[in-house]
């Protein structure tokens, strides 16, 4: 066969080889395209993507809640402020009652002076004493002083015009018997000589109220005494107020001249608590006993009551006299007044430290069951160094804080801790 016609048969197979490729092709490029997603689909995917969204938001804000209410009650917890708390310890023996008083003076006087006017002299200072009516100061009254000078001519000259009509007043009274003036002549003499007469007694008044303020140029005391203040120095101006000076020299508030104390016998006040009221008989034999004289009494007598227990502090006012002519006993000086009772009384033993000083007196400071704070009002007894006796104002059983902080205040919440965990806990911040 001629190669020319052996080629020929592939020259025409050439097409349809051709033809067979682009099938080929095209099945290929359909096994390789991606499957059609249905809309379903696409919208539970989405659903699931929300519920997950929702579900984590949701964890989160739950979390975040339980975490601040955790925060909140430990910021609760913690807030308050952290204390210990002991039991007042109960001693049933306590067969002397030792009472807290303040000595005073039997007779405290402050003298002013009733005039005004410039000091000319004074003649007794602090710590002198004095007998009633001797003269303390004298002070100068110019203004005053003319002032009487004019009461006195005045007083003169009512007389003078008194004397002038009483005798018009007699003269008309004889010429109308005589029917030589007229009944209303003689009524007008008769009632200008009362009207003189009353002038008279004014300035007469007059006179002596100016001759009782000149009297108060003459400063004297009241009663025997010692003089315990003295406002006043010579050329200082002084009026009916009081001084302007003290002491020191200082200016400061009007205050009294002198102060005058009657020292012979002093007072001493106490509070009685009501569990030893029985005992505060008038004539009961007290016992005093001060710092500056350790080791030594002096005797009292207490010589009144008041008959009435205060309900606030539930205590007896009592009177405690005692003899001081040898004039060791300085007025406004603290002492321990020692009273012997009858029968054993309890008294509760505190810590010295939980006891708060403030100016109306001590107090201790309570804890109820809700963890609140109570400031009760005491009165103490005899002192052990660290420990007090309590005599009124507190019960056996009270909770009562051992060292509370000064800024601690009445029905404020606290937090209760053992000592032992304070102790540790201020280990572990070190």
């Amino acid at each position: 066969m001629n190669p020319d016609e052996q080629k020929k048969p592939e020259v025409n197979q050439g097409p349809g080889a051709g033809e067979e490729q682009p099938a080929g092709q095209a099945s290929r490029q359909a096994g390789h395209e991606p499957p059609k997603v249905s809309r379903g689909s696409l919208l539970s995917i989405v659903v699931i993507g929300l519920v997950v969204a929702v579900i984590v938001a949701a964890v989160g804000i739950v979390s975040r809640k339980h975490a601040s209410a955790e925060l909140a009650k430990y910021t609760d917890k913690t807030s308050a402020p952290p204390v210990t708390v002991v039991q007042p310890v109960l001693q049933k023996n306590a067969r002397e009652v030792v009472l807290p008083g303040n000595i005073q003076a039997f007779t405290l006087a402050p003298i002013y002076a009733r005039t005004t006017g410039y000091v000319k002299a004074w003649y007794h200072d602090i710590g002198t004493p004095v007998r009633k009516g001797e003269l303390l100061a004298v002070i100068e009254t110019p203004e005053l002083d003319q002032e009487l000078a004019t009461a006195k001519a005045d007083l003169a000259t009512a007389k003078s015009n008194s004397g002038i009509a009483k005798v018009t007043a007699d003269r008309y009274s004889d010429l109308i018997g005589r029917n030589a003036v007229s009944q209303q002549d003689t009524d007008n003499a008769v009632q200008a000589l009362e009207a003189r007469n009353t002038q008279v007694a004014s300035a007469q008044a007059n006179v002596q109220r100016l001759e009782e303020l000149v009297s108060f140029e003459r400063v004297v005391a009241p009663f025997d005494g010692v003089i315990t203040a003295r406002n006043l120095d010579i050329g200082q101006l002084i009026t009916a107020t009081g001084s302007t000076s003290t002491a020191g020299g200082a200016i400061s508030g009007n205050k009294e001249i002198f102060d005058i104390s009657a020292v012979r016998t002093l007072r001493v006040f106490i509070n009685v608590p009501q569990i030893y009221s029985p005992d505060a008989k008038n004539g009961l034999i007290a016992k005093l006993t001060l710092p500056q004289y350790p080791g030594r009494t002096f005797e009292g007598k207490l010589v009144r009551s008041s008959d009435s227990v205060d309900p606030t502090t539930r205590t007896l006012l009592a009177e405690v006299d005692v003899d001081n002519r040898s004039g060791e006993l300085l007025p406004g000086s603290y002492t321990e007044v020692h009273l012997n009772v009858s029968s054993d009384a309890p008294a509760l033993l505190v810590p010295v430290s939980a006891l708060i000083l403030e100016p109306d007196g001590l107090r201790v400071a309570t804890v109820d069951e809700s963890h609140h704070v109570h400031m009760a009002r005491v009165t103490p007894g005899r002192d052990y160094g660290t420990t007090v006796e309590i005599l009124a104002g507190l019960k056996p059983g009270q909770s009562i804080i051992g060292n509370p902080p000064d800024s601690l205040t009445d029905g404020e919440e606290v937090r209760v801790v053992n000592a032992n965990d304070k102790s540790q806990a201020t280990e572990g911040k070190r």
